[in-house]
């Protein structure tokens, strides 16, 4: 009996000891973290630029944080598609983002949330820094009504305020940026439009085309190349002549980034707004990264790339752990800390795939609605002439 009881006293003294443990962290975070630290980056490779992006990024404790939760959350709800499709709750084209998270997030660091932004098939991540929930993202992608675009999108058709999808055409959502840049400029905004896509899109003819109008008239376009080595299963050395992507635009300025660390990005993204908005024109980014999964859903990824080669990228590069690292060692920040946010994050992505396997589907009526913009109904002609479907703005 007195074994038991002294037991019991050390149980509870250890608990004492972790609940006290928990109180100086707690004390810590608004006494002793350091509020902000100053960081060294990696130089950009410059094209027709006298000088690039500063060597040095200052960050603050809440942007860190918030970083760290953003390219998380984005992480988490990506693996969380996975399962959900291996399970055939996700069906149709899906293509993952983790491995990536920082050039989503450090690029909305580095402009306006009235600036405006499109990009291709691989539009998840986006579609969360631009605005839209894991809820809605997680509804979309099974077809629910509860979906950012009302379960008829999918993948790679979401959309939010200043955000113009996820496009499932390579490379079409080039020109369709310039022209939302075109209306930036024409509507004298102080606005620009970021327009992304990736390595296996930068062979398209139209990109050029939209180059040399883009130049022509200056438009305040950002042109950004996510670089993650492969278009859908081919290397960018068999694939290309010149790698050098931020040399594409030739007499458009461009810069090469590590795409792999969140402030690179978003110091770079800032020189880059800032040269669109003094009415220079526009700009070139190349930002070189790296998707853990494969091309999409249907690609396991490793026919055409080892896994030591992912392995290795995930132990030296990742996005992540890089700022993680960062934050610890500059006392920024607990392990604790990020422990409570980690468990946070997986609690929202669990909520939203609890809401996205049980909200229903959108109904048969519907299927035809919002084909225009604030007209009034319509009737339209369904698979044949004698079947007429009714439209809804």
């Amino acid at each position: 009996m007195r074994k038991m009881l002294t037991i019991i006293s050390n149980v509870l003294r250890g608990s004492a000891s972790r609940n006290g443990a928990r109180l100086v962290v707690s004390a810590r975070t608004y006494a002793d973290f350091t509020p902000q630290a100053s960081f060294d980056i990696k130089n950009c490779d410059v094209h027709k630029l006298e000088e690039g992006p500063p060597l040095q990024a200052v960050l603050t404790r809440e942007e860190g944080l918030q970083y760290y939760r953003t390219m998380q959350t984005i992480r988490r709800m990506e693996l969380k598609a996975d399962q959900l499709y291996k399970q055939k709750i996700i069906r149709g084209f899906c293509h993952l983002y983790d491995g990536q998270e920082a050039c989503a997030v450090g690029i909305e660091a580095g402009i306006k949330r009235s600036d405006h932004l499109i990009t291709a098939y691989r539009a998840h991540g986006y579609t969360y820094t631009r605005g839209g929930t894991v809820r809605e993202i997680m509804a979309e992608l099974t077809g629910r009504r509860g979906g950012i675009a009302k379960g008829k999108g999918g993948s790679m058709h979401m959309y939010t305020k200043h955000f113009y999808g996820g496009n499932g055409i390579v490379g079409a959502q080039v020109p369709l940026g310039a022209g939302v840049a075109l209306a930036c400029k024409y509507l004298g905004k102080n606005e620009l439009c970021v327009c992304l896509y990736g390595d296996g899109a930068a062979n398209q003819g139209q990109i050029f085309e939209t180059y040399n109008m883009a130049s022509l008239w200056k438009l305040p376009c950002i042109f950004i190349c996510e670089n993650n080595q492969y278009g859908m299963g081919t290397s960018v050395e068999r694939a290309a002549a010149s790698t050098d992507y931020y040399k594409r635009g030739d007499f458009i300025p461009g810069l090469r980034v590590d795409g792999m660390d969140v402030l690179c990005v978003r110091e770079a993204t800032k020189f880059a707004a800032e040269h669109c908005k003094s009415g220079k024109g526009p700009i070139l980014m190349e930002l070189l990264t790296y998707r853990y999964h494969g091309h999409s859903m249907s690609d396991p990824g490793v026919s055409y790339r080892t896994r030591e080669e992912i392995q290795e990228v995930r132990s030296k590069s990742d996005p992540i752990t890089l700022l993680k690292d960062r934050m610890l060692s500059n006392n920024m920040v607990s392990v604790e800390e990020l422990k409570e946010i980690d468990v946070e994050v997986r609690k929202e992505i669990e909520d939203a795939a609890q809401f996205a396997t049980t909200d229903p589907e959108p109904p048969l009526e519907e299927l035809c609605n919002h084909i225009f913009y604030n007209e009034p109904p319509m009737k339209v002609r369904g698979i044949s002439p004698w079947i007429k479907l009714k439209s809804v703005s």
